[in-house]
């Protein structure tokens, strides 16, 4: 057949296709790296070397009450960990270690970090990795304490590694598809541990279980009903959190002369419900013992020795003496390896591990606090705060303290207790400053002078605070607002970008695979054998966003359920000038006349 003999073609013109909008969409592109310190130094001038002064100095009303919020939020699971910590290392770590921890690291944070809108505190996982390495001591017959602090200087030498070669850059590569199942999570254990947790005794409704540990203690007392102290423990829990909402309500409310006492109970709304509830409960029902926190009685570290050589624990371990020899030295004493000079070389294995969980608790915290649409203006700074974190850590591990991440929940509240927000909830502008951390954790640290007053805070009202704070939360979550699209009326969907230019069954879909990454990331998170492993299962839904997502919706669905606003707004763009200006976007398709008549 000759040239001749080809059918000609036809060239034919049309409107394009979604996908054909913009080039590319969906994609998910990596950072240049900075490597070789690079991005260290790049962190400190775009943060600390910028807006240090600012930040220092741009105090106001709100800084006073949600420095107070934060306080409340961050001293319970202090004290709550802390006790936890002495459970499972005997006592090795317990409360006022956990109390100094948090108190220093977070006003040297405050002072010196790159991102101080971002909280650091205890977490579950971080806890899980501490009972492991406990355990790997005793398998050894090395003390706890010496181990860990070993596992520390590592965990700080590989945190310095991942900084100095740009490896947080990968963190970068998570969208909002991981960031929301994250926030989910976080948000989850938080009402699951204020209302009711299926998987422990933690909750308000458990203090309605005969069996509850806090009703142990007055078995003998002939007064005590725990129906009593439980419903009142329902009524001192709900209440708290019920209060909160209706002072935050004032904000966008009517009531009022003046917008600056409905700025005042919205800022304070968290601070006033606490001393309302806490004064309730010791005013009008004194004669109810309810449970209070865990409360240590002395500020000394909490390991007390039977004897000089501070290998055995007063009282368990020498139960006929009277009083403890004296507590364990503040210092750990590295060179106390009974004879095992490996054991520095040995803690690298394991410090890989807990250098991981780190890496990834902080690192998908902070991507999550520093989302676009939070419009945060003084620059994120990953290489440089990790840094920081491994000296922490490793500071920590050499006195024997708890080691502290990034905690999610705690700094989404600080986020949004800062932010101004228009009337759709989306953030407008955030105050960021670093007195409300500052103010907050040296609350924490001098709380150790007044044990006895936080022994007042009934627990139950700190469990309705928590309980805010994750329900709070939720509205800020898209994943939880497709969710419930499930149960609403199609025609009554809320206006968004998803719900207007795509069908209805691409947006459960997408919800319905969201749910079932969240649902592995729950259960592993909540088998205890296998906890640890948690952030590594939400490290696999970066690649299983970026390879698998693609191939099941197209570029432009994905940029609408899971871009910026900047990529959001990019598409919409062109989809509304496509609309307008029809002919500038009018797509040529060449086809053969042989094609036509098929």
């Amino acid at each position: 057949m000759t040239s001749d003999d080809a059918s000609p073609s036809i060239q034919m013109k049309r409107m394009p296709t979604n996908a054909e909008l913009i080039p590319g969409a969906g994609r998910v592109v990596m950072d240049a790296p900075q490597t070789w310190g690079r991005g260290i130094l790049s962190d400190m001038r775009r943060t600390v070397g910028t807006h240090w002064c600012k930040e220092m100095t741009n105090f106001n009303q709100k800084t006073i009450a949600v420095t107070l919020l934060i306080f409340i939020s961050v001293i319970a699971p202090t004290l709550t960990f802390g006790a936890v910590y002495g459970k499972v290392t005997n006592n090795k770590i317990g409360a006022i270690e956990t109390i100094i921890s948090t108190g220093w690291v977070g006003v040297v944070y405050a002072l010196v970090g790159g991102m101080p809108l971002c909280i650091m505190g205890s977490t579950g996982p971080v806890l899980a990795m501490s009972t492991s390495l406990y355990t790997m001591s005793k398998d050894m017959g090395v003390p706890y304490l010496t181990f860990n602090a070993w596992v520390s200087i590592w965990l700080c030498f590989y945190c310095f590694l991942a900084a100095f070669f740009d490896i947080t850059r990968y963190v970068r590569l998570a969208t909002r598809f991981t960031d929301e199942i994250f926030a989910l999570l976080i948000v989850s254990i938080f009402v699951m541990d204020a209302a009711w947790d299926p998987f422990s005794t933690v909750g308000i409704l458990h203090f309605l279980e005969p069996s509850h540990t806090s009703h142990e203690e007055h078995s003998d007392d002939p007064d005590y009903s725990y129906l009593t102290t439980g419903f009142l423990s329902v009524i001192l829990g709900f209440g708290t959190c019920s209060l909160i909402f209706f002072f935050r309500s004032f904000k966008t409310s009517n009531f009022f002369c003046h917008d600056s006492v409905r700025s005042s109970l919205h800022d304070f709304a968290v601070t006033v419900s606490v001393l309302f509830w806490t004064l309730i409960k010791e005013l009008v029902f004194p004669q109810v013992k309810t449970e209070t926190l865990s409360v240590p009685d002395t500020v000394e570290p909490t390991f007390k020795c039977c004897d000089s050589s501070c290998k055995t624990y007063f009282p368990d371990d020498c139960i006929d003496q009277t009083e403890a020899w004296g507590t364990r030295d503040w210092f750990v004493d590295l060179s106390d390896v009974d004879g095992k000079a490996w054991v520095p070389f040995m803690a690298a294995g394991p410090a890989i591990l807990a250098f991981m969980l780190c890496f990834l608790d902080c690192g998908i915290t902070w991507h999550l606090i520093n989302h676009k649409s939070h419009k945060i203006q003084h620059g994120e700074a990953y290489n440089y705060d990790l840094v920081l974190n491994g000296i922490f850590n490793m500071v920590n591990g050499m006195l024997g303290l708890p080691w502290l991440v990034a905690t999610t929940v705690p700094c989404i509240i600080h986020l949004n207790s800062l932010a101004e927000k228009d009337e759709r909830g989306h953030i407008v502008k955030v105050q960021e400053t670093r007195l409300t951390m500052f103010f907050s954790h040296l609350l924490v640290a001098l709380s150790v002078l007044a044990l006895d007053a936080l022994k007042l805070l009934p627990l139950p009202v700190l469990f309705g605070v928590f309980l805010f704070m994750g329900l709070s939360s939720l509205p800020n979550i898209q994943m939880w607002r497709r969710f419930l699209l499930f149960f609403q009326q199609p025609s009554k969907y809320p206006r968004t970008v998803y719900t207007q230019y795509m069908e209805k069954d691409r947006i459960h879909k997408y919800t319905i695979m969201q749910i079932l990454f969240f649902g592995g990331v729950f259960v592993v998170m909540n088998v205890k054998a296998i906890s640890i492993a948690f952030p590594f299962m939400t490290m696999l839904c970066i690649p299983a966003r970026l390879f698998l997502f693609p191939k099941i919706f197209e570029g432009w669905e994905l940029v609408v359920l899971d871009g910026d606003d900047e990529q959001i707004a990019e598409w919409t763009g062109a989809k509304e000038d496509s609309m307008k200006n029809p002919h500038l976007f009018l797509v040529v398709d060449v086809v053969s006349p042989s094609q036509t008549n098929l």
